[in-house]
């Protein structure tokens, strides 16, 4: 879990800790929306935002982190207040409802997937996450190469259906059965498993 006297931004140990704790990773929902197809998908992604936003009142309930995994969009030099105001310079649901809060993790990528070059592999292990939830878009794209990335790391992976979304529903439907059949990915919708309910199927189950 975080350190109880985290009060005003995100922190992390200095040392790796030991695995167990869970960590709901929210990626590239801080988005302008304004790439080539981007009208197809936005209003699922405003829809998948209501089912974060819910997933991460449960997750910080529970003590859990929130880290923010987003691309940069080309802006080599963007850090996190950039990318808010860039999302939010026109209406944008998705950003407004899902706007980080100072005590979350902020990760910027270069490409697809949330670990390549990055420092979300280092970040986690301090944080002794071993369980992660992957949300976001594009289900076929960035969450499938971060997805994949994580199980070769040998974490565990909840990707609720209902928090992530596609341009193309049946590509999305695609990926979502391959990181359920290759990467023993869980894919229930969270109107149908809990966060509780899936901690204790990983504890009965020994898998940390």
């Amino acid at each position: 879990m975080l350190d109880s006297e985290q009060t005003t931004g995100p922190d992390a140990a200095a040392r790796d800790r030991a695995g167990g704790a869970i960590a709901l990773l929210i990626i590239d929902m801080i988005n302008s929306f304004d790439f080539e197809g981007a009208g197809l998908i936005q209003p699922k992604a405003a829809a998948a935002a209501d089912a974060i936003l819910a997933l991460r009142s449960t997750v910080e309930q529970a003590g859990w982190p929130v880290v923010y995994v987003n691309d940069n969009f080309g802006e080599w030099h963007s850090e996190k207040s950039r990318l808010v105001d860039r999302a939010l310079a026109k209406a944008n649901p998705v950003t407004a409802k899902l706007k980080p809060e100072d005590q979350d993790y902020f990760i910027i990528k270069p490409q697809f997937s949330g670990f390549y070059a990055t420092n979300l592999q280092v970040l986690l292990p301090k944080l002794g996450v071993s369980r992660l939830i992957l949300t976001g878009i594009a289900s076929d794209i960035c969450i499938l190469f971060t997805a994949a990335d994580a199980h070769m790391r040998d974490y565990a992976l909840w990707i609720p259906e209902d928090t992530v979304a596609a341009e193309q529903d049946e590509r999305g439907a695609w990926a979502l059965e391959i990181m359920r059949e290759s990467m023993g990915a869980e894919t229930a919708p969270t109107t149908d498993l809990t966060l509780q309910d899936w901690t204790a199927r990983l504890n009965e189950a020994g898998i940390r």
